[in-house]
């Protein structure tokens, strides 16, 4: 199918990239639009998309639109778009756009499926929630979540989910990046290069998360298996505690819950 990308920042350039990459779709199956032509231009000569002069242009030469703007941008593209929407299916990938609200915006005449994407896309390790109520076909659910889950992992969320999956799931990459900063940041504390500390910290926690991912253990099984009695391990573990960082990491979610 050829898509239609309406916005082209930092996450559509990289679920366009990894599909191209990958060959899930070809150069002359996505379209883009985005207000600034020039920035635009460069961009697809550099990732391989077809860029389209006007909003109404992407999506005339597309069966699927990807709506990547900015959420504000939202109410008034639909306006601009409305007549030629009819028949086609719609990815939002915006926050706060859900089914609800294109239903709201455009009645039932737009097959609609709201996706949360996160940044780790970007190198085939992104994290997608589709929720769980759409109007796709049949055909076209198949579709989307075969593509999305070429660039990472697909899951499939109720819409009272959404949100709290999109606040460790989008926001979470900011969180992890500074809990690599900090402990890249001791490394060269102690006399470790800069580069080979970030090097070494984030395949620590990639190495990790892949162990608990791919095994199914039990998180805290694993940090037991590395604690032997009376060693560092456990003395490291002590101090995490007692400077508070599973509260702190909750307090995180918490505080993008309120917002």
């Amino acid at each position: 199918m050829t898509i239609g990308c309406i916005g082209m920042g930092n996450m559509a350039q990289a679920l366009v990239q990894g599909w191209l990459d990958c060959s899930a779709l070809t150069a002359g199956e996505v379209f883009a639009y985005a207000p600034n032509q020039e920035k635009l231009a460069k961009n697809a000569a550099r990732i391989g998309f077809c860029p389209a002069s006007s909003v109404r242009e992407a999506v005339q030469k597309a069966e699927v639109i990807l709506m990547a703007c900015k959420p504000y941008q939202i109410g008034s593209v639909l306006e601009e778009i409305r007549g030629l929407l009819p028949g086609k299916a719609l990815l939002s990938v915006a926050l706060g756009w859900d089914l609800a609200r294109y239903r709201e915006a455009l009645g039932d005449e737009v097959r609609v499926q709201f996706i949360m994407p996160n940044t780790p896309a970007r190198v085939g390790e992104g994290v997608f929630l589709f929720e769980e109520a759409h109007s796709l076909a049949p055909g076209e659910e198949a579709w989307a979540r075969e593509l999305f889950g070429r660039l990472g992992k697909v899951f499939v969320l109720p819409s009272r989910l959404m949100g709290i999956g999109g606040a460790v799931s989008g926001c979470g990459p900011a969180f992890v990046d500074m809990i690599i900063e900090a402990f890249a940041d001791a490394a060269v504390k102690y006399g470790i290069q800069r580069a080979m500390a970030y090097e070494l910290v984030s395949q620590t926690l990639l190495g990790s998360a892949r162990l608990q991912r791919d095994t199914g253990i039990h998180p805290a099984v694993l940090k037991d298996a590395v604690c032997s009695p009376g060693g560092s391990t456990i003395r490291g573990v002590t101090a995490l505690e007692e400077h508070g960082l599973r509260a702190a990491c909750q307090a995180a979610i918490d505080a993008v819950m309120a917002y």
